[in-house]
């Protein structure tokens, strides 16, 4: 009896849980913004004082409920030694946040490389039969508009050293990750003479043809005064539930 009436219970209150990964360069103020979000969206939590929060060296996990659903964040540390770490998370994730520190123009190239070219896994060499001595223009604006398209997925539709060239088997257009919503977020726009989203979109806009076909979003955000959470959160929640049947629910069980 204990096991029936549990086992309704849960069913009844259980929310369907959905995990987020937050990702960007160290500094860029990823655990500032989940203690933020958990301060907004989680009744009486009142979250670390931002002076006593340190560089993440490893993962910081959190959690809010919000629209009927539960949101698993995980904060994973930018450094660029731990950012071979990320691609172990891809396959579990629901969403993705991408942290940009926008009051430090000299890493703004960094942060855009780290968004659009890490490995996923280790580069394969194109056979030295098939290596051409150069690759037309054409060949390339073709394959960017077919993958813009949805008409070109991977090597079977494009070229291998095509592909290889526009970076394909990178972090963005990971299998894991396909469809999987994607948030930038500009933080830091408490800071004078900051990127404002004018500046900081062109930017990731040139990483288009690997974003591919998926809820995609620019946004500015201070984690710091928390400024701009409450929106970009609750895109994410309605990108997430929209793309429920593609990418369910996770198993509170595995949780």
């Amino acid at each position: 009896m204990y096991t029936l009436l549990n086992g309704l219970y849960k069913y009844f209150v259980q929310k369907d849980e959905f995990c987020v990964l937050i990702l960007g360069l160290d500094n860029a103020g990823k655990t500032t913004y989940l203690e933020a979000a958990k301060t907004k969206f989680t009744k009486n939590y009142k979250g670390m004082n931002p002076s006593k929060i340190t560089t993440t060296v490893g993962l910081n996990i959190g959690k809010i409920d919000i629209a009927g659903i539960r949101l698993n964040f995980w904060d994973l540390g930018g450094q660029e030694e731990l950012q071979s770490l990320w691609d172990k998370y891809y396959a579990e994730s629901h969403a993705l946040i991408y942290i940009v520190d926008s009051s430090d123009r000299d890493r703004i190239p960094d942060s855009k490389e780290a968004f659009e070219t890490l490995e996923v896994e280790p580069e394969e060499e194109v056979d030295t039969d098939e290596k051409r001595p150069y690759i037309l223009q054409s060949e390339v604006e073709k394959a960017i508009k077919d993958m813009r398209n949805g008409k070109a997925t991977g090597d079977d539709d494009v070229p291998g050293d095509v592909l290889k060239l526009l970076g394909e088997d990178k972090m963005i257009s990971s299998n894991c990750l396909n469809g999987v919503p994607l948030l930038v977020l500009a933080n830091k726009q408490d800071i004078p003479d900051c990127m404002g989203v004018r500046e900081v979109k062109p930017i990731f806009n040139q990483s288009a043809h690997l974003i591919g076909r998926r809820d995609c979003m620019v946004m500015p955000v201070s984690a710091l005064t928390g400024d701009g959470i409450d929106e970009g959160i609750r895109w994410l929640v309605d990108c997430i539930k929209r793309n429920s049947e593609v990418r369910p629910p996770r198993n509170q069980d595995d949780t």
